[in-house]
């Protein structure tokens, strides 16, 4: 039996604190997703909160799908499934490797009502009640200084020299501790600073993720499967006139454009695997968007899924995603291992949810903090492209840009070490 509720929107600015706060209360995992209407080729993720408390694997979920709706995450360690490679460096917060949760809650808004679709019968005496507060400041290490960067950088040209690689995907990570944060503050938090087409806010457990992400990972819209990889970074300006200058610099740098092409081609590979033979196309090439900090180089790859193949299979054709790895993919991923410090679990993996009809929409989990709230830790990481042409210290400043919001509402416009250990 499903049943459905409608409830006004009260008079008070934190309603959404206390509707997320509400479902942290009563559901084990969920995830509000939120695209703000930023423009994005394709639409961003559709603005619903989704809740359960039934958690599955990789191969239950696939059982599952054309059964149920589904909201999960996979790994970047996931890659250890698909190909002979390993995660050794240091796990900052255990995060499962792959979590679907069954969706047993919807709730949709529009300017005057929310709207409940639930399996159960629901009682909302104490839904408005949570009083919102501003989250501590926190302090906030880098794991990676300055000088350890330009070396591993230096390095990783070496590789390509070399003929190892042609482009690297290299991030280093913060962390932080900090035991009266809240994830739901800190989610409101970030999108009031950096509102993005994939934000969202996740929840398995104590385990939370805080996203206001740029990218989308893969789309699946019946046969068709719809790929958008981000590779070129440039700030936003301070006015119009300086903003289209940065933005027409972005576009015609030959560094980025070829990045971002290594990454179109490898994404072409990937999903030659899985789709027709000639349906695989690129609908757009260096397409630059903006966003409140930067300004993205976004390409749009698409094919057609052949048939009888599933989510599975999709996901052991395509991940990790080649923005967040480089090219070749298997011989990154080992450098990118021996090189960080850190394992990224869960960033640089893909959030997104399958609906009824077995069409899913994931991303990339970029610009985005992970946090376990048992322990207080969290840490978030950003990263760049290393080609070899370039720039140690230039990267090093666009991996603290991409970071900028996150610092922001963390540290509260404070200072922050950026030593590294």
């Amino acid at each position: 039996m499903t049943f459905f509720s409608k409830i006004p929107i009260p008079p008070k600015d934190n309603w959404l604190f206390c509707l997320l706060d509400w479902v942290d209360r009563h559901y084990s995992h969920f995830c509000i997703f939120r695209d703000y209407q930023v423009g994005y080729p394709f639409g961003g993720f559709p603005n619903k909160i989704q809740a359960g408390q039934l958690s599955v694997g990789m191969d239950q979920a696939v059982g599952l799908m054309g059964k149920s709706e589904l909201v999960g995450i996979i790994s970047y360690d996931y890659k250890n499934q698909i190909e002979s490679c390993t995660s050794l460096n240091t796990e900052l917060i255990n995060c499962p490797e792959v979590v679907f949760f069954v969706v047993e809650l919807t709730i949709e808004w529009d300017s005057n009502f929310i709207f409940f679709k639930s399996g159960r019968e629901l009682h909302f005496e104490s839904l408005f009640e949570s009083h919102y507060h501003s989250n501590p400041k926190v302090s906030i290490e880098a794991l990676t200084g300055q000088e350890k960067y330009i070396q591993d950088v230096l390095a990783i040209k070496s590789h390509i020299e070399e003929g190892d690689i042609y482009e690297m995907n290299y991030c280093m990570a913060f962390e932080f501790e900090e035991k009266n944060w809240s994830p739901i503050i800190g989610f409101l938090e970030l999108i009031s600073v950096s509102p993005m087409p994939f934000s969202a806010l996740f929840k398995a457990q104590n385990t939370f993720l805080i996203r206001a992400s740029p990218e989308r990972f893969l789309k699946k819209n019946g046969k068709r499967l719809i790929a958008q990889p981000i590779k070129g970074t440039v700030k936003r300006g301070k006015d119009r006139e300086e903003d289209e200058i940065l933005k027409n610099k972005l576009f015609t740098s030959e560094k980025e454009r070829a990045e971002n092409l290594m990454i179109v081609d490898l994404m072409r590979n990937d999903l030659s695997k899985v789709s027709r033979t000639g349906t695989v196309m690129v609908d757009e090439l260096f397409g630059v968007y903006a966003f409140p900090r930067v300004h993205q180089m976004i390409s749009t790859v698409s094919s057609e899924l052949k048939d009888g193949i599933n989510f599975k299979e999709i996901i052991h054709a395509s991940f990790p995603m080649g923005s967040m790895t480089g090219a070749p993919k298997i011989k990154c991923m080992e450098l990118i291992d021996r090189y960080e410090n850190f394992k990224r679990s869960w960033f640089s993996g893909a959030l997104g949810y399958v609906d009824q009809n077995g069409d899913f929409d994931f991303n990339v989990v970029i610009r985005s903090i992970i946090f376990d709230k048992a322990s207080g830790k969290g840490y978030f990481a950003v990263g760049s492209a290393i080609t070899f042409d370039a720039d140690a210290g230039y990267e090093f400043e666009e991996c603290y840009l991409k970071a900028s919001a996150i610092l922001e509402i963390l540290n509260k416009n404070g200072e922050w070490k950026k030593s590294g250990k």
